[in-house]
């Protein structure tokens, strides 16, 4: 076969963006109810592991299935490094153990503890025996630490040189030494006797030195040394801050046992923004591959709670029932209210929620942040106070209820900026995740400050 047409062919069954082209997806899919295991294989081989992935989180559950039956060997350790938890959950239960032991024995110790930790308990022991002692090891240490730390999250492959060898040493070593270097790595770590890393050096920089240059001279001091133990999000805030692209991770006694990657970090980050976005939603992450019992599952609870919250809003609004009753504008223009207050509210705590996450928003300037939000809440309400009277006015002709209107929206969204910092703040002070249950507080505060502001108002002046 010629090289253009090896080429054509490749760019008939593999897409640069295989997962992004509905009719490669549809092929696969009819290739898998065809129990087609050739061409299941001839679709899925040239694709790059992620693309691989994404494909495969576009598959129903009962299709990830019957891949694991009909081609199991398509589930690369490099693929099921890559696709969600969710969908490798289903994956990994329909995959013997030998198959999944060959399959991580080429992932790095990080990547190869990510699939292992989501195997059952008796599936996780006979993955564990089929491999070899070093890699168990590394596995089992990491898998020592709790989820979401930097022990878990570390790779325990990494280039470490002492610190009186020169540029030639370690070039020299890296390139004659059996033991098997990680994939990718950035940076050499330069440590003294006691395998403490007291310094640091880019790649670029070593390959661009004099092979007589003593690492000591072109090295840099760590900028961060992360206790395993560390929280993963605190990890990416100051990967992020220090604009790293890894980092060492050193024991009680500060030897060098691991090494953090920009990789996972940039993982790391996206799965704490999600989080924090599907938490301001009330939702928890749901893969394409759940059930609609999954699903209900997990958004019923937070549904039971805005149902409480409507019930208390709903109450404020029966203590005017005559009031509602003798000017039928009030049913009309009360909503209104609640919900401008609802989303300035909103507005507010999606800018508290993300400086918190972010470390912007702190004690030395919470009283400062705190004065703007109200600030602007009460401008905010003043502005649209104007248009919401002038309106009422030109809608019922009616001065005193335009007034009334016009106050209960100052009232409202000054309330609202002020509880969309204040709540956060409240629920950090606590130990609370302010992202997970501050819309609800927000949206039950401007509810019923909404109505009984404006209800209130109206019984007031009006009757």
């Amino acid at each position: 076969m010629s090289e253009a047409a090896f080429e054509d062919e490749l760019l008939t069954e593999a897409p640069a963006r295989a997962d992004t082209d509905p009719a490669f997806v549809a092929d696969l899919k009819d290739a898998i109810d065809d129990s087609d295991e050739d061409r299941i294989r001839r679709l899925v081989a040239p694709l790059h592991e992620a693309d691989a992935a994404d494909v495969f989180e576009q598959l129903s559950a009962s299709r990830l299935e019957r891949i694991a039956e009909l081609t199991p060997d398509v589930y690369t350790g490099e693929v099921l490094a890559e696709i969600t938890p969710d969908t490798r959950e289903v994956v990994l239960g329909h995959l013997d153990s030998s198959h999944l032991a060959a399959a991580i024995t080429d992932l790095d110790s990080d990547d190869a503890t990510e699939v292992i930790e989501e195997l059952d308990v008796d599936t996780r022991e006979a993955v564990l025996a089929e491999i070899s002692a070093p890699d168990r090891e590394a596995v089992e240490l990491s898998l020592a630490f709790d989820d979401e730390t930097a022990g878990r999250l570390m790779q325990r492959e990494f280039v470490a040189a002492p610190s009186f060898w020169t540029v030639g040493h370690a070039l020299d070593h890296m390139r004659a030494t059996d033991e098997e270097l990680p994939d990718k790595f950035h940076d050499l770590f330069v440590i003294d006797a006691g395998f403490r890393p007291v310094g640091e050096i880019p790649v670029c920089r070593l390959l661009s030195a004099a092979r007589a240059t003593r690492l000591t001279e072109i090295m840099e001091q760590p900028r961060i040394k992360v206790d395993p133990e560390t929280d993963q999000e605190e990890v990416a805030y100051l990967f992020q801050k220090y604009h790293l692209v890894s980092a060492p991770v050193v024991d009680a006694a500060g030897r060098l046992t691991g090494m953090l990657t920009l990789d996972d970090i940039v993982d790391v980050i996206q799965d704490e923004n999600k989080e924090d976005m599907l938490a301001l939603a009330g939702v928890n992450e749901a893969g394409l591959a759940d059930t609609v019992l999954q699903s209900v599952r997990s958004r019923a609870p937070w549904l039971l709670v805005n149902l409480a919250t409507a019930i208390l809003a709903s109450g404020v609004i029966a203590l005017f029932e005559g009031s509602i009753q003798q000017i039928v504008a009030l049913a009309v223009l009360m909503p209104i209210v609640a919900s401008m207050g609802g989303n300035a509210g909103t507005q507010s705590l999606a800018v508290a929620v993300r400086s918190i996450a972010e470390r912007d928003l702190t004690a030395a300037n919470s009283v400062r942040v705190i004065w703007r939000e109200l600030a602007t809440g009460t401008l905010n309400g003043l502005i649209f106070a104007v248009v919401m009277g002038v309106t009422t006015l030109l809608w019922f002709g009616d001065l005193q209820l335009a007034g009334v209107i016009a106050i209960a929206m100052v009232l409202n969204l000054a309330c609202a900026g002020l509880s969309g910092i204040l709540i956060p703040l409240g629920l950090m002070r606590a130990g609370a995740d302010p992202a997970v249950a501050s819309s609800v507080f927000v949206t039950t505060v401007t509810d019923v400050v909404g109505f009984l502001a404006f209800l209130g108002l109206a019984t007031l002046v009006l009757l």
